[in-house]
């Protein structure tokens, strides 16, 4: 039990299958309710997909796990309907500070920009992400079944086919499409004789939650070789409730049941904080860490998503933020196949999208781990030396490496994307995800672009400096179909205003046109996972068509 936090038991219910003895047939199975699996079936169903949601247990994740929401994920979280939730209980940070024996030596700002809708980082529990999302689950109507363990998985050509072993028996359903999204050590990956390669890191870190009132600002801490933890490392984050999270470095030859003791914790908390600083242990745990990944993302009718595909070590926070951008990869692109108005081949392009992302995340991961946990004397003289110049010189600042946090995938070499052929300036190359800014709406209001785009099939947003000259432009933009797929035209208008048939957005800083490069007439054709697929200096429909056609594999 937490001193802060009551967890929910969620009802079981005996399975209309197992009572009748029916196998019925279902569009999507997901197994797994973490935080991923749960993002997975929110999507399904805003995408109006019938979902099944499997899970052994019966209520949120146990203890102290993933902390940290990046930027990109809170977008995500906003279009499945959680985000808002998400940020008023949650801790928002930006900025980062790293330290040498008692000397900060580099610091970083994750938002170094003003006018973006989120903050670069909120820290929040994993148990109230999960209770947040079991809730919108329930909302959208999706088949939650807890207590509900997979047994067996029987691949076939046009469906997949699985025994669940319930407090009641065994039962057995059919699913078109499964994802699994059930977690590092997934039964699923098991029962179907899979592997992950990649590497296991020899060395122990110890979590310890506590309850404390304390004035620290809500940054990112990290230490090497502080006075308090000598030879080692320390890591310092604020959660709701004032539950901080501390992590210390052990060493690969502590005992983690010893090191896990109230009498060996506390004194390394009171060595910290000073004995005067009055705080409650939370939780407490040991854990290893380790960096791979599977060689493919789609088996067939199977699509596997977060841990269950890639793990990396949690500097950086890349595990949970990744995972929820697979599933924002994957869903609309199930749901065109799904309706046959996309191929099969579509699926592969998760893969290989993904495991791109995958492979940047375990790069950056190993090489924080390296620096973090040197495992020669050489390495640890090198990363000292790094740290004694980082205080003075800048490029000392730039080998600096406490956790490489987690990014949005720039998809720049998806087949999905149509290559630019007019010169754009900055960084919405296609294949990027979007960045922000703020919006005027058609009601007056202020908005946020990210929330005027996505979830909604393909878009094309419009740039011009006043909405009513559309003209006969407008109605060609309004006419755009390719293959049964509309494209929806979001106009961007330097002044406010609005045109009938289209929706409006007013530029309102000017930040739109100068995030975009866009100047009078440019055109940004964008995916449903807000992603850019493909951009021109001047509309033209056939380009259009065609890119449309590329980025849904019908080309």
């Amino acid at each position: 039990m937490l001193k802060t936090y009551t967890y929910p038991k969620f009802a079981y219910v005996q399975p209309q299958e197992q009572k009748e003895r029916v196998a019925r047939r279902y569009p999507v199975v997901i197994v797994g309710a973490g935080p991923v699996g749960l993002a997975a079936a929110i999507d399904c169903r805003l995408h109006g997909i019938p979902v099944v949601l499997l899970d052994e247990d019966d209520t949120v994740s146990i203890g102290s796990r993933g902390v940290c929401y990046a930027k990109r994920a809170l977008e995500i979280l906003d279009r499945l309907g959680v985000g808002e939730r998400v940020c008023a209980k949650g801790v928002s940070w930006n900025v980062g500070r790293t330290f040498f024996h008692e000397e900060e030596v580099f610091n970083f700002n994750l938002l170094p920009e003003p006018d973006h809708k989120r903050p670069g980082m909120i820290n929040l529990q994993q148990y109230y992400l999960e209770q947040y999302l079991v809730e919108r689950c329930v909302e959208l109507g999706v088949d939650l079944r807890w207590k509900n363990r997979v047994v067996s998985v029987q691949r076939m050509s046009d469906q997949v086919r699985l025994t669940i072993e319930t407090p009641d028996g065994t039962y057995g359903i059919e699913a078109d499409w499964l994802i699994a999204a059930d977690g590092a050590k997934s039964p699923i990956r098991k029962l179907m004789g899979l592997e992950v390669e990649g590497k296991i890191f020899h060395d122990r870190f110890l979590i310890a939650d506590v309850v404390m009132k304390a004035d620290f600002p809500a940054e990112r801490w990290f230490w090497f070789d502080p006075p308090f933890h000598p030879g080692q490392s320390v890591l310092l984050h604020r959660q709701a409730d004032n539950v901080w999270r501390i992590d210390f470095q052990l060493g690969w030859n502590a005992d983690p049941e010893e090191e896990k003791k109230p009498e060996k914790v506390i004194p390394r908390i009171k060595a910290m904080l000073g004995d005067e600083r009055e705080f409650e242990l939370e939780w407490v745990s040991v854990y290893t860490f380790q960096c791979r990944r599977m060689q493919e993302f789609r088996h067939g009718r199977v699509l596997f998503v977060g841990d269950a595909a890639h793990q990396v070590s949690p500097f950086g926070a890349r595990g949970a933020n990744s995972g929820i951008q697979d599933t924002d990869n994957l869903v609309w692109k199930l749901k065109l196949v799904i309706d046959g108005k996309a191929p099969e081949k579509l699926l592969d392009s998760y893969s290989s999208e993904r495991v791109a992302a995958a492979d940047e995340n375990i790069l950056n991961s190993t090489r924080s781990t390296d620096f973090i946990t040197p495992k020669s004397n050489t390495s640890r003289l090198f990363r000292n030396a790094v740290l004694t110049l980082a205080e003075h010189h800048a490029f000392g600042r730039a080998l600096v490496n406490s956790g490489r946090l987690s990014v949005p995938a720039f998809l720049v070499d998806s087949p999905l994307n149509t290559a630019d052929e007019d010169e754009f300036a900055g960084r919405m190359v296609p294949g990027a995800p979007m960045d922000d800014a703020p919006v005027g709406l058609a009601d007056g209001s202020k908005g946020w672009l990210l929330d005027q785009i996505g979830g909604r099939g393909f878009q094309l947003l419009y740039f011009t400096d006043v909405a009513e000259r559309l003209g006969d432009r407008l109605e060609r933009l309004r006419e755009l179909t390719v293959d049964a797929l509309p494209v929806e035209p979001v106009v961007v208008s330097e002044k406010a205003g609005s045109v009938d048939g289209a929706r409006v957005l007013h530029d309102l800083m000017h930040l739109v046109a100068k995030r975009y490069d866009a100047r009078e007439g440019s055109v940004y054709l964008l995916r449903p996972d807000q992603h850019v697929v493909a951009r021109w200096r001047r509309f033209d429909a056939h380009k259009v068509r065609a890119a449309v056609a590329r980025a849904t594999c019908n080309a």
